[in-house]
């Protein structure tokens, strides 16, 4: 549970997206306590998500009129993200700096970014209250905008979740403490980045790491599918 979710949460973090371009433009403004503050907020929208699913779930975990559709369709969607990834991978950038520049992300939030990164009243207020603060609340605002959240949880989030149910009592907590560790590595290491002025990573390891996690990810979305197939028969 923990090492499969963990994949499946990292290689989603990598993938260019708006929590990414937020940290980065937080981080440059603010310093590097931004990245888990921002991972942070996203966590605990996550909590809310994750005991809500569970108490759901464990009515309809052995049911196979539930368990073959979220099977399938987790495993339909870890193959896009999988395809997704080995498409934009030879074309990737990663560069970290003024002006922030992560290639291939295709649903900017303009507006969003600006009032986070300054640009509206009441969070500028916000601001002088304490820069933690803010960054925590814009990991939630973040998240629970993107539809691609709300599509990870529909399907794959789902899914991995009820693995985790049958896998016992643990099960739940594990899948949850990987899931979120997923995003604070990489959200951290974001803001580690920019903070320290380093250049860590450069465009060919990002490529290759793209890659390796497309690879991962449709590896796994054809177990789902196996899965959901053979609940059927």
């Amino acid at each position: 549970v923990f090492g499969t979710t963990f994949v499946v949460s990292l290689s989603g973090a990598l993938a260019p997206g708006p929590l990414t371009l937020v940290t980065a433009r937080l981080a440059l403004r603010r310093g590097f306590w931004t990245g888990p503050a921002i991972a942070a907020g996203h966590g605990l929208l996550e909590l809310g998500v994750v005991v809500a699913l569970a108490a759901g779930l464990r009515h309809v975990a052995d049911n196979d009129a539930f368990v073959v559709p979220i099977a399938l369709f987790g495993g339909v969607i870890l193959l896009w993200m999988g395809e997704e990834l080995l498409r934009s991978a030879p074309n990737a950038r990663f560069e970290l700096g003024p002006d922030v520049a992560i290639s291939g992300d295709p649903r900017p939030r303009a507006g969003l970014l600006a009032a986070l990164t300054g640009g509206d009243e009441t969070l500028t207020l916000m601001r002088s209250r304490g820069a933690l603060l803010v960054a925590v609340a814009a990991g939630t605002v973040v998240s629970v905008s993107n539809p691609y959240w709300s599509l990870w949880w529909a399907s794959i989030g789902a899914d991995y979740l009820r693995r985790a149910l049958d896998a016992g009592p643990a099960g739940v907590p594990v899948f949850y403490v990987s899931h979120v560790l997923a995003d604070v590595v990489w959200l951290s290491f974001i803001a580690f980045v920019l903070a320290s002025g380093r250049r860590v990573v450069t465009t060919g390891l990002y490529q290759g790491l793209l890659a390796i996690f497309g690879v991962l990810l449709l590896a796994l979305g054809v177990m789902s599918i196996v899965t959901g197939v053979r609940e059927l028969g």
